[in-house]
């Protein structure tokens, strides 16, 4: 591709993590790669030694001032990579080392100061996969813009003054004062550890070593002036705030593309860098994400749309597509803002590209994502300029933080409403008493049974949030991100305990489908046609369906399943994704923001249902549930048209944090000319529909059990997953023939 990166290529994988060792992408910081100057500082254990030495010193400090100093001896101490074969640094230590006597002791400090009730049903709920419940600081995404136009000097330098502006007018209260200070030694340590590498580099006599040197010198002592000094400081940003300072980036800019577009338009007009150029930058800046191997995949999303209707795609859109493309890679993962000035020609290779197997896509639908914005109090132009962060979130751009707090596992309402809330796989009582299944003489009873067992979850799931996000910034304040974010200057406040406009919480809605088809399995096989009683439907789910498989086998083969566009089962869906919406979304939470609905399930579709009984839809006990709002695996038997009318059914705004919709194609329906049409088509009548974002995999079943059975004959294979994309061969053999399932019943 590029004679120089093509040859230094084999390095940059090496940077992070031995890519021929086995690896853990969950754990993916606690890794080390090649190419690091040991000579420039400790190792980990050498670095740990350092701060238990410190830690009689912080004990007392105020919690930003004591995390900014232990921060600032991690990055003092840290081993840098200067190599010849990459033009972006590194640093070597990378597993958040300065938690050791910051995060993980406050962490364990307020647990006595948590409602202690609350704190043991968030230890159940975790255990028993009613609900997977955590603090969350890993959907950050800093005002990108203030960063490219100030620096990091620049951002220091603006703190500085909103201190001064503060003390000259109303003063500063101990916690003010403690959150500025926190700022300036955070930004001081992070210029002092770029002068360390830029000292570094004067020190080598490689050919990346002057360009090197010079954009590190700019980028101590000012603003990026050209695209390859903006892209060293998204990822020093990234790696320092994500490995150093305990808070994932989750979006390179504020759209990659618009972001850098005009330092690259500067840059070719003056004769800075040559096209060629900018395009061999991006491919060793892309690579760096492709060679930390995070498991959730590291987003950026591209597009958008102006106020004036036109496109935000330009030239910089095509190059990194086409870059990305040529290198081959699956990580980072993609978001394209999907509407209907998009341009034909970027769209084609786009689509082109997902048929021939690059599944790192996610298209996110403006009409509806504007609206979801818009519906917890966000302007049109708010909506309009969103920030799309982690797998396909909406956020304010530079005035929201949202934390993914509860997974809501809807299949345990369901076995709950069966067991009187007694969680058999766990051993406790986890739901609330509803009675027992044979006082269910209607379908109503049922019915309610389940809402309140789902009921329940829901409100537990908000207060332990409640409780817990009281001591958000406590735990792990954001000096870094919040020196960033202009409204948090204002305030001196954190940026993550209300020092942005929206400062909000999601709950999850998890194995969506699951739920409905298995609502509607006990109405039609109970209670409408009676081919079972209520006891007989509880024995089978509570055996595992064993003796009971022909009424298993009947359950599987009825039609009254989710996505198939079945008038009675998605009106149900409708009206139980709106009860789950009511009960979520624009509540207070505990941080002066509001808590938002989202149909999302990250990997808890495994998880949870590896803790989660036999349902009457048909699943067996520990099997996977449903994804996203997407259909239970198989069971969508009607087309990709007839999902798409029952996904667009359950009103996706609803879910103003993310609503996604997982599509499964057949090879030979996106063939050629027409089959580009067809995929686009698909985009039009979803986002046409208010649908928020959809992902498509291109699979036949022949492919798919060919690759289970060879798989180094498959070595390059992706699978879109949830939010992101892997390579078959790291998936379970349980989850790869959960995609075989799909792929046998598409139509």
């Amino acid at each position: 591709m590029f004679r120089t990166f093509d040859e230094d290529r084999k390095y940059i994988e090496r940077k992070y993590h031995d890519p021929e060792a086995e690896f853990d992408p969950y754990s993916r910081m606690k890794y080390h790669g090649e190419g690091y100057d040991a000579e420039s500082g400790l190792d980990d254990a050498g670095i740990l030694e350092g701060l238990e030495k410190l830690k009689p010193a912080l004990a007392g400090l105020p919690h930003p001032v004591a995390k900014a100093k232990a921060i600032a001896y991690v990055l003092k101490n840290e081993r840098l990579y200067l190599s010849e074969h990459d033009y972006f640094t590194g640093l070597y230590s990378l597993n958040r080392l300065a938690d050791s006597v910051t995060f993980s002791v406050w962490r364990d400090e307020i647990r006595d100061r948590l409602d202690p009730v609350l704190h043991q049903t968030d230890i159940d709920f975790n255990g028993s996969g009613a609900v997977a419940i955590w603090p969350d600081y890993d959907h950050v995404v800093p005002d990108w813009a203030s960063l490219m136009k100030l620096g990091f000097p620049g951002i220091l330098e603006r703190a500085r003054e909103y201190r001064k502006k503060r003390l000259e007018t109303t003063g500063l209260t101990a916690e003010q004062e403690a959150y500025f200070d926190g700022i300036e030694l955070e930004y001081e340590a992070v210029l002092d550890v770029i002068e360390r590498l830029y000292k570094g580099a004067l020190t080598k006599t490689h050919a990346k070593a002057g360009k090197l040197a010079a954009c590190l010198k700019q980028l101590h002592d000012g603003a990026p002036t050209n695209i390859y000094e903006a892209m060293q400081l998204i990822f020093l940003y990234f790696i320092i705030s994500e490995s150093i300072d305990h808070y994932q980036v989750r979006s390179l800019g504020n759209g990659l593309d618009n972001t850098l577009y005009p330092f690259y338009k500067n840059d070719l007009e003056n004769g800075t860098f040559t096209r060629e150029e900018i395009r061999e930058f991006l491919a060793y800046f892309l690579m760096q994400w492709s060679a930390i191997g995070n498991y959730w995949g590291q987003p950026f999303y591209l597009g958008g749309t102006e106020e004036d209707g036109s496109t935000r795609i330009n030239d910089l859109s095509y190059d990194i597509l086409e870059v990305y493309d040529a290198l081959g890679i699956y990580n980072p993962k993609i978001q394209i803002k999907y509407n209907k000035n998009i341009p034909e020609r970027f769209l084609r290779h786009v689509l082109d590209m997902i048929r021939r197997g690059q599944n790192c896509f996610v298209f996110c639908c403006e009409p509806g994502m504007i609206k979801a914005v818009m519906s917890y109090g966000g302007t049109y132009e708010e909506g309009l300029h969103m920030d799309i962060r982690g797998c396909y979130e909406t956020g304010v751009r530079a005035n929201e933080v949202c934390t993914g707090s509860g997974y809501v596992n809807g299949p345990k309402a369901v076995e709950y409403a069966f067991t009187d809330g007694f969680d058999h796989g766990y051993g406790k009582q986890i739901g609330v008493h509803t009675g027992e299944p044979v006082s269910f003489a209607t379908f109503e009873d049922f019915y309610n049974a389940v809402l309140t067992q789902w009921s329940h979850l829901i409100e537990k799931s908000v207060q332990i949030t409640d409780d817990y996000e009281r001591f958000f910034s406590y735990v792990n304040p954001s000096s870094m991100y919040s020196a960033t974010v202009e409204t948090s200057l204002s305030r001196a406040y954190d940026g993550y305990q209300g020092g942005v406009k929206f400062n909000n919480c999601a709950i999850l809605n998890c194995g969506f489908a699951s739920l409905v088809d298995s609502v509607m399995a006990v109405k039609k096989f109970v209670y409408d046609t009676k081919t079972a009683t209520i006891t007989e439907m509880r024995d089978a789910v509570l055996k595992d369906w064993k003796g009971h498989e022909r009424l298993r086998a009947r359950v599987l083969n009825s039609p009254y399943k989710y996505g198939n566009n079945h008038a009675e089962t998605d009106l149900y869906a409708e009206m139980l994704a709106r009860y789950f919406a009511n009960k979520v979304n624009n509540r207070p939470n505990a941080r002066g923001g509001v808590y938002k609905a989202i149909m999302h399930t990250a990997m808890q579709f495994v998880w949870e249902g590896e803790k989660t009984l036999a349902t009457p839809d048909g699943r067996k006990a520990g099997q996977e549930i449903s994804k996203n709002g997407s259909p239970v695996p198989g069971m969508d038997r009607n087309g990709v048209t007839a999902l798409i009318h029952s996904a667009v059914r359950l009103n996706p705004s609803l879910y103003p944090e993310s609503f996604c919709v997982d599509l499964m194609l057949h090879p030979s329906a996106v063939e050629g000319e027409d089959g580009l049409t067809v995929m686009k088509a698909l985009l039009d009548v979803y986002m046409e529909n208010n649908g928020m974002s959809i992902q498509i995999n291109v699979f036949n079943a022949d492919l798919l059990r060919d690759a289970q059975e060879h798989p180094d004959k498959y070595r390059n294979l992706q699978v879109r997953v949830c939010g992101w994309n892997v390579l078959w061969n790291n998936l379970s053999r349980a989850e790869q023939d959960a995609y075989i399932l799909r792929a046998e019943n598409i139509r």
